[in-house]
């Protein structure tokens, strides 16, 4: 009956499986937990993905790492988890991908205008402020930041350089205020159990962005994106870059949204950098041979390598 839950759900298992033990258990008993299965058809598809339904559950109670049966007994014993998932959603934010945006963004010329659409807090408009190890092909380092540590594979690039930002930019449907205290501490939930690397990652990149706010607009990413880009026009070359945000457009906002950047690149109004699922941007194709639990990394509509989602890896094309 609830099949296509089952299945999003053992899909997700797989693509924890290297990063997240808990999270890995949790989803393949949910893909066999009817009761449960139930429980999610309630909600929207967009609201049943695992990340939120297991950081709602964290956040009322359910210990991580931890056993199946105390996040079962959270979802299906505490009616606040669902008003949780519908009020909020998965703004990962996870600075780490920036070790596989910045060989694409320290490609292109002169100052840059980053605009992120699906920008959360924007805590990915910062390639310029952390030092990058690329094991086994190169360092980057000087910054006075974090470092961030990347496997490499096949002839990525290395950056002999920093990519430098005069401007920074992007536009959420609910952008995330970095002086909330109620913010932070949901995106620190987001963070998957076993990760405490990425936990001291997220505060030491709140900080970052605290230091130097990006400008970030509430809105309609198809709706917002015009106004941004004349603005980040004014102040150098603009790049649009999003990781993990196209699969929460329906069918015909992909369409429209890959149609629309396709359009900009043409016309030189703009770079595009796309980090997403495989299949989820329409005219990405992802390349072959396949890397499983990956997304895939495209500059200006072309993919030049496969990432991992959270920046741990990237396999250049």
């Amino acid at each position: 009956m609830h099949g296509a839950i089952a299945e999003r759900y053992r899909d997700f298992a797989a693509f924890a499986r290297d990063d997240s033990p808990c999270f890995e258990a949790w989803a393949l008993e949910v893909a066999a937990d009817p009761d449960v299965q139930a429980w999610l058809a309630d909600l929207p598809r967009v609201k049943q993905q695992p990340n939120l339904v297991f950081a709602a559950a964290r956040w009322h109670g359910a210990p991580a790492p931890g056993p199946y049966h105390a996040l079962r007994e959270v979802l299906l014993g505490n009616e606040d988890v669902k008003a949780t998932i519908m009020a909020r959603s998965t703004q990962t934010n996870e600075a780490g991908r920036l070790a596989t945006l910045t060989p694409v963004l320290a490609a292109f010329d002169g100052p840059l205008a980053l605009v992120e659409v699906g920008a959360s807090a924007g805590l990915c408009l910062y390639p310029d402020r952390y030092d990058y190890r690329w094991s086994p092909l190169g360092d980057l380092a000087g910054s006075g930041g974090p470092t961030l540590t990347c496997t490499a594979e096949g002839a990525m690039p290395v950056p002999a350089r920093r990519p430098e930002v005069a401007w920074r930019g992007g536009v959420d449907l609910n952008p995330l205020d970095l002086t909330d205290v109620d913010a932070t501490d949901w995106l620190t939930t987001l963070v998957w159990p076993e990760q405490e690397d990425r936990r001291a990652l997220l505060r030491a990149a709140i900080d970052i962005a605290r230091a130097d706010p990006p400008h970030l607009v509430r809105g309609d990413l198809l709706e917002a994106l015009p106004g941004l880009l004349q603005e980040a026009s004014l102040h150098g070359v603009t790049v649009v870059l999003h990781s993990a945000v196209v699969a929460y457009l329906d069918h015909d906002e992909r369409e429209r949204f890959a149609e629309t950047m396709r359009g900009h690149v043409a016309s030189g109004r703009c770079h595009w950098v796309a980090n997403e699922a495989p299949g989820i941007v329409p005219g990405i194709d992802p390349p072959e041979p396949r890397v499983p639990a990956r997304f895939v990394l495209a500059r200006d509509g072309t993919p030049v390598a496969w990432a991992h989602g959270h920046g741990r890896a990237i396999s250049w094309l």
